[in-house]
């Protein structure tokens, strides 16, 4: 009896002397409430689908850096600032072709109908992505089981801008997005606002636009459509195992885009002129950027472009881009063009782009 009670008592001292000392260390090592708070600096990168809403159309656009909104005088102003399009004075149809990222490709339709008796003008904007081929492979099958499933993006959209004052324009768009992964597919609708304003001060534009207002977006279809034992009980209650089940994607939003900028112009005599552009952009899902491009026009027949996107941002793939075009006029009244863009998205390597365009008074 009393080994039991000398060993109760050097247990009790063991732990009365372990927490005195451990007391006595965390006062000596205070820690610092500040320490202990949440990181709220987040990107908001990967947030959204949609990701084809938010590339580039035009090689001239993407040749400035994409330092367009405040620019807006072709037909790719449909993407990045539709209120241009009530500029534009002659019939316009532009079309581009993207050798984009991973051996996809990403082309473009855009056309505009001026409707002069209204100080107006429509535009038609149609864009797809196609992401090619690819083996369909399963966890038993990983080599492919000789079938090929195929993956592509729609983005058809109607346009109408109009000229408020000899100053001021306003723009208006819906477009329709689809997407499509082999039997499974989504669709929503989102609308489009912008406004250019030609300054007091000549040359000078400024112009704003907010891209992709809409709903959230979702796929389904029967490629998401398993069977399997529900409740996992087949043995004890000898219960259907092929009872189909559908899985249900979440649902995300469409990139919001807000963005902001100015285009001053230089006139350097009748055929040559430089423009400055610069804008500044608020996504949804990402952090805010700058965009800067400059453009030198020789004359009134060769274009020398050159610019940067991304300004400021913590990290970001794509950066200098470069560019030429060639302008030429024939028969008074048709002018033919034609765009190259170069854009450097450093480990992702390049991306080219070739636009053509036609305009007839």
């Amino acid at each position: 009896m009393n080994d039991t009670r000398s060993k109760t008592r050097r247990s009790i001292l063991a732990v009365t002397a372990a927490m005195t000392i451990l007391a006595a260390t965390s006062g000596h090592s205070q820690v610092n409430p500040a320490d202990l708070q949440y990181d709220t600096q987040v990107s908001r990168r990967g947030t959204s689908a949609g990701a084809v809403l938010e590339i580039g159309v035009g090689a001239r656009a993407e040749a400035l850096g994409g330092a367009f909104v405040a620019v807006a005088n072709d037909p790719s102003a449909l993407y990045w600032n539709p209120a241009g399009i009530s500029r534009i004075q002659s019939l316009s149809l532009q079309v581009s072709k993207t050798e984009w990222l991973i051996e996809t490709q990403f082309h473009t339709v855009d056309l505009i109908v001026p409707l002069q008796m209204m100080n107006s003008s429509l535009g038609f904007h149609l864009a797809m992505m196609d992401y090619g081929s690819n083996p369909v492979r399963t966890v038993f099958r990983p080599e492919g089981t000789g079938e090929t499933y195929t993956a592509s993006d729609l983005v058809a959209g109607l346009y109408w801008a109009l000229n408020i004052t000899d100053r001021v324009s306003v723009g208006l768009g819906a477009k329709y997005f689809q997407e499509n992964i082999w039997h499974v597919k989504g669709s929503t609708f989102a609308a489009d606002l912008s406004i250019l304003f030609d300054t007091p001060l000549k040359g000078l534009r400024l112009g704003g636009a907010v891209s992709n207002l809409g709903p959230e977006f979702g796929l389904s279809g029967r490629d998401l459509t398993r069977v399997a034992d529900i409740d996992g009980r087949k043995n004890e209650y000898y219960n259907n195992d092929n009872v189909a089940i559908h899985l249900a994607t979440e649902t995300y939003p469409l990139p919001l885009l807000f963005r902001f900028g100015l285009g001053y112009t230089l006139d350097l005599g009748p055929r040559n002129a430089m423009l400055f552009a610069a804008s500044v952009n608020h996504p949804s899902n990402d952090v805010e950027t700058m965009d800067v491009g400059m453009e030198a026009k020789l004359l009134n027949l060769f274009y020398l472009r050159a610019g940067y996107h991304s300004l400021f941002a913590d990290y970001s793939a794509d950066g200098l881009t470069l560019g030429a075009g060639l302008s030429y006029r024939f028969f008074n009244s048709t002018t033919l063009t034609l765009d190259y863009a170069w854009s450097d998205w450093t480990v992702l390597a390049s991306v080219n782009r070739f636009t053509l365009g036609i305009s007839a008074f």
